[in-house]
């Protein structure tokens, strides 16, 4: 319910705040000033996305929690839709998701909301998961004389009742 309010309401300031602008400053300017923050908005949203990426990768590389700058991550690509979005409303949240310590309260506050019931990685320090049993892989084989001639095979004596046959030659 929560989002069907969010779905009316945001167009509707939006368009408020454009009839308010535009009145006072007129269509023109306001549209332009649509397109600056759009544009404005999408290259600090390129720049900021790529320092999060590497900061992603880094975190990865050196074994890290990838919590925070997946998060950062996140947070800017919303910004970066809201700030292609038109609107005068979206596009000051979009700015605001920008501001790299907003973006920690942000995920403050979205973490005291959550609650983390398991986690678990096991890697060793050559970045290699541990299989969790001995490595064994249970099968059947058949020895065979290489200097005998093979004789024809029948499927019913290869295939255990119930198998598909599928692996047969």
């Amino acid at each position: 319910m929560r989002l069907f309010w969010l779905f009316l309401l945001v167009p509707i300031v939006e368009i408020g705040l454009f009839i308010q602008v535009g009145g006072l400053i007129g269509l023109w300017p306001t549209l332009a000033i649509v397109v600056l923050t759009a544009i404005v908005g999408t290259s600090l949203m390129r720049s900021q996305g790529a320092q999060a990426f590497q900061e992603v990768q880094r975190s990865f590389s050196e074994m890290r929690d990838p919590t925070r700058p997946l998060a950062h991550g996140v947070m800017i690509l919303v910004a970066g839709m809201l700030l292609l979005t038109p609107g005068f409303f979206t596009d000051t949240l979009g700015m605001l998701l920008l501001i790299p310590k907003l973006r920690d309260k942000v995920m403050q506050q979205i973490a005291s909301r959550v609650t983390v019931t398991q986690m678990g990685a096991q890697m060793n320090r050559n970045g290699y998961r541990p299989r969790g049993d001995d490595g064994t892989i249970d099968g059947e084989f058949v020895v065979t004389d290489p200097d005998q001639p093979t004789r024809p095979r029948n499927p019913q004596e290869l295939d255990p009742p119930g198998s598909s046959g599928w692996t047969r030659d």
